[in-house]
């Protein structure tokens, strides 16, 4: 009894297992053929747009030229194929559109607009050195007088410098009197004009004629108003004819004179407006113009400078005195995107471009002036475009893990990781039906890294030398890389049937 049950306990057991197996296969099978159906279907319905929302249509070979209805592609005997949103970028990285909410990345669209830059340097007044006046005696004899002045002082037009006594106007003064007693007439002129070769002034020369008095005697003044920068002389000296006696230097206008860095000299301009602040008048802004840009540049501090002319009617503002002062250069139209969208790496600047919802693509731009939390973009971007403003370090850095290219300012190149320029390449098969310039037609193998089947299709070549020595009907292994105007061919050899 017991040696039935145990024989017959075995058997139970494998048939059990027999049926488990089987029924595990039924279901694998199963599921391989509705995979099998699916598969099916998706390259049967691969023409047809099976997405919830299509941005565009493209053709593969041509992927740089977009279309906004679906259609048979221009360039090559194939159906466009749509752009789903949503879908995995050409290039760059994705990230999970939950975690590009938790990570707040944020991001601003390209736009044209003014930007106001305002460069703020250092700056000194100074005197007003175009504003400088000479003061020389007409004729030489000796100092009376110096009226007190010494350097420095602030003089006004026509105030009194020296008294200066010429020994030799006496003689010439009382001839002259005796001729106007003759009533000699061309003997009296033939006199005056002596007397002003003397260094007379006509003043003197007519108050000699109408008191009959000898004035040997006269005061030198000062021409402009200003400070005396120059003083010369001292009471009793003995001068000559055109010895400088002083000089006066004006200082209304004044001048300011700022030190620019040399890597903004291409912002600055003559007739420039300026403003600026001054410790000793903190609530006030006091505006001007460049009037001269110097023509060398400081060694040390690697600086040139700028000198504007503010005016100073009431002489409020003192040569020495320290100014902040704002330039502000030239306004103009610009693309614009926020200052910190910009990654600076040193070598190069980046910004992370938003290609869709989680897919981001790192873009090389070339940049211009900065204001007001603006950056102006010269290169690399179009009007539009949304750029990363918070949260890109992130995701340059999950783009640099991955090894991601980077869309380079002409859009043709891609950059490594590592800083260095690469062209993004593609390898294939084929044979060449025709050769003419600087373009060759292959019925090339599928390019499983586009997508691409087998077909017949012209490329572009980087250099018609290229195929020299290569002739329709030869069997070629070629590198080519995708442009906006369609695949280019960078190298291609001949290969064994």
């Amino acid at each position: 009894m017991s040696d039935t049950v145990d024989s017959s306990g075995p058997s139970k057991r494998t048939y059990a297992i027999i049926a488990a197996v089987a029924l595990v296969s039924l279901g694998a099978g199963y599921a391989l053929s509705l995979v099998g159906d699916e598969g099916e279907g998706g390259m049967s319905g691969s023409s047809e747009t099976e997405c919830e929302e299509v941005l565009y249509w493209y053709d593969p070979m041509v992927p740089g030229q977009r279309f906004d209805e679906p259609g048979k592609s221009p360039f090559m005997d194939m159906m466009l194929v749509p752009k789903c949103a949503g879908e995995a970028a050409e290039a760059g990285v994705r990230i999970d559109p939950g975690l590009v909410q938790n990570f707040g990345i944020r991001t601003a669209a390209a736009e044209f607009g003014v930007l106001e830059p305002e460069i703020t340097v250092t700056g000194v007044l100074a005197y007003n050195s175009r504003d400088v006046a000479i003061v020389q005696p007409r004729a030489g004899g000796y100092v009376q007088r110096t009226y007190g002045l010494a350097q420095d002082d602030v003089v006004r037009r026509g105030a009194p410098i020296v008294d200066i006594l010429v020994p030799d106007w006496g003689g010439a003064q009382r001839e002259y009197i005796a001729v106007l007693d003759t009533g000699d007439q061309a003997l009296a002129d033939a006199m005056r004009q002596r007397m002003r070769l003397l260094g007379m002034t006509d003043a003197m020369i007519a108050s000699v004629e109408r008191t009959r008095r000898v004035q040997n005697t006269f005061t030198v003044t000062a021409p402009v108003g200003g400070a005396v920068t120059v003083l010369g002389v001292r009471p009793g000296m003995t001068v000559t004819e055109g010895q400088t006696l002083a000089e006066i230097t004006g200082f209304s206008p004044i001048w300011l004179e700022a030190s620019v860095p040399e890597v903004q000299a291409v912002n600055i301009r003559q007739g420039q407006p300026i403003s600026a602040t001054l410790a000793a008048y903190p609530d006030e802004r006091f505006a001007g113009r460049i009037v001269a840009i110097l023509p060398s540049a400081d060694a040390a501090s690697r600086t040139i400078t700028v000198r504007a002319e503010l005016p100073n009617p009431r002489g409020r503002l003192k040569p020495g005195m320290f100014a902040q002062v704002s330039l502000s250069p030239d306004t103009r139209r610009a693309l614009l995107v926020p200052s910190e969208a910009v990654i600076r790496t040193g070598r190069r600047n980046l910004v992370m471009l938003k290609q869709d919802e989680g897919a981001f693509l790192p873009a090389e731009v070339e940049i211009g002036r900065e204001a007001n939390g603006r950056t102006e973009i010269l290169a690399g971007l179009a009007e539009g475009e949304e750029v990363v403003t918070s949260g890109q370090f992130l995701i340059d850095s999950e783009a640099s893990l991955a090894g991601i290219d980077i869309r380079s300012i002409d859009g043709t190149m891609s950059m490594a990781s590592d800083g260095s320029a690469k062209m993004r390449t593609y390898t294939a098969t084929g044979r060449v039906t025709k050769i003419a310039g600087a373009s060759i037609t292959l019925n090339h193998a599928p390019v499983p890294a586009l997508e691409w089947p087998s077909m017949v299709m012209p490329f572009a070549l980087a250099d018609a030398a290229l195929v020299d020595g290569i002739e329709p009907g030869d069997t070629v292994e070629f590198t080519f890389s995708q442009h906006d105007t369609g695949p280019r061919i960078e190298s291609i050899r001949k290969t064994e049937r």
